[in-house]
């Protein structure tokens, strides 16, 4: 009979005969009882929800016993006794002497969902030990696999609808001891520190978020490549813009390493001028985060002795690496390059070129140069303008605003046929890029983005 004498509502009786069902036929601690109706209820833990469910539940098995069905209301007495809800052990006493039932192992969890503040103050301890310096932390969880089976078998077999996996609850209560304990925040999107407890190893692993830092740099000296490398048939550079701009920032957080994300890349003899290329610095695993950033810069700019300088550092994420790689292929870049000529420069070649290529839409063949290790396939870019500032001989000076990707050596001397139009094709005569820089690297949507991290 259970609960169908009266005492619940009709609305409520049909979870609460499936919850003693459940407690019939398995030992349950109070939260894994509580879990499988998380969504009933607000304002309590699923531990409390699973006593306030034990406690009700207690009283009908006394109504029963008092009121006649003394057979069916000490059975739930013992059920739950064995779950270890001590107030029913103490009735199953009071009526009929029995001595308190020994508590069983909770079915689903195995015990851990009551340990869960040891588990809380191990991870305190590896937190307060780590060094780690961060403002939010999220707990995520390895629990053994017979766990989850057990209670996805629980669920099939009552058809629980209102439940949350044991997962879940884990992280989410462990979490709230550790943000107490320590004074930290919460951010399920962007966390400092992420958490990792082996429930059954008891071992804790520690994931600090890398810290971004957005900047620009201006390289203003030919002959330093953007990234570390070894070219062939030579040493090794002295030095690179990553290895003057990352490796102060890596030793000021303390971090384990670092990658460093440019929108796009100049070549080893271009300079980089203007308002420089826009990158993103990520320090791995970072010991330090609360950087001050004008000193920072201060001591990069110091460091690299003239030949870079950074401008504008600020904390930025990985959607915004994602932005500038993605940006890099469109943005409108602006380069200045001195051109010479197999002939000297006639008044009427200026006036060709800047007509030849406005607006001009240039179909470019992976460079000679490149083909090596990039896909052999045409791409299509824009040059806006094309401006002849100065001549003389055999040589100009050209100011090309163009769509980021343009190759812009090529589109002087044309690469044999690669690309077109070029200089050369336009002119009639052999052309050559002697020197080149980046002047202007355009890009609203890097400059929003940066306000709004600013803020």
């Amino acid at each position: 009979m259970g609960l169908g004498g009266g005492a619940a509502s009709p609305e409520a009786e049909p979870w609460l005969r499936v919850a003693e069902e459940l407690l019939l036929r398995y030992p349950l601690c109070d939260s894994c009882l509580g879990r499988q109706f998380a969504a009933l209820g607000r304002g309590l833990s699923n531990a409390e929800r699973g006593r306030a469910i034990k406690l009700i539940l207690t009283m009908e098995a006394h109504r029963l016993c008092v009121e006649g069905d003394e057979d069916r209301g000490r059975e739930l007495l013992e059920a739950l006794a064995r779950s270890g809800f001590e107030p029913a052990a103490e009735v199953l006493k009071a009526l009929f002497g029995a001595e308190l039932a020994a508590k069983s192992e909770c079915y689903v969890c195995g015990g851990f969902m009551e340990r869960l503040k040891e588990y809380a103050n191990l991870v305190v301890r590896e937190l307060r030990e780590s060094g780690y310096e961060f403002s939010t932390v999220l707990v995520g969880c390895r629990l053994p696999p017979e766990v989850v089976a057990r209670e996805d078998a629980l669920r099939s077999e009552f058809g629980l609808r209102h439940a949350e996996c044991v997962k879940r609850e884990f992280n989410r209560e462990v979490g709230k001891m550790i943000q107490a304990a320590l004074s930290k925040g919460y951010d399920p999107e962007r966390p400092d520190m992420v958490v990792i407890v082996d429930v059954a190893e008891r071992r804790v692993e520690l994931e600090p978020a890398p810290l971004f830092i957005y900047g620009r740099y201006r390289k203003l000296v030919r002959g330093i490549p953007q990234t570390r490398w070894r070219a062939e048939g030579a040493g090794r550079f002295e030095c690179s813009v990553e290895e003057l701009v990352a490796l102060p920032m890596l030793k000021a957080a303390r971090g384990a390493g670092y990658k460093f994300h440019g929108a796009g890349r100049e070549d080893v003899d271009v300079r980089t001028l203007g308002r420089g290329r826009p990158f993103v610095v990520e320090i791995k695993r970072p010991r330090v985060r609360s950087l001050d950033l004008k000193q920072l810069e201060r001591a990069i700019n110091e460091r690299a002795a003239g030949k870079v300088e950074v401008t504008g550092l600020r904390f930025a994420d990985r959607r915004t690496v994602r932005e500038i790689k993605r940006m890099a292929e469109y943005s409108i870049k602006t380069y200045r390059a001195l051109v010479r000529l197999s002939r000297e420069v006639a008044e009427e070649d200026v006036k060709r070129l800047e007509e030849a290529f406005r607006g001009a839409v240039v179909s470019q063949r992976t460079p000679l140069r490149v083909a090596h290790r990039r896909a052999d396939r045409v791409r299509k870019k824009i040059v806006y303008e094309l401006r002849v500032t100065r001549f003389g001989g055999n040589e100009m000076e050209l100011v090309v605003r163009c769509q980021g990707g343009l190759y812009v050596k090529e589109l002087i001397h044309g690469d044999q046929g690669r690309t077109r139009p070029s200089v050369a094709e336009v002119l009639g005569c052999e052309a050559a890029c002697v020197e080149l820089d980046v002047i202007d690297i355009e890009d609203a949507t890097i400059a929003e983005r940066e306000t709004s991290l600013s803020t």
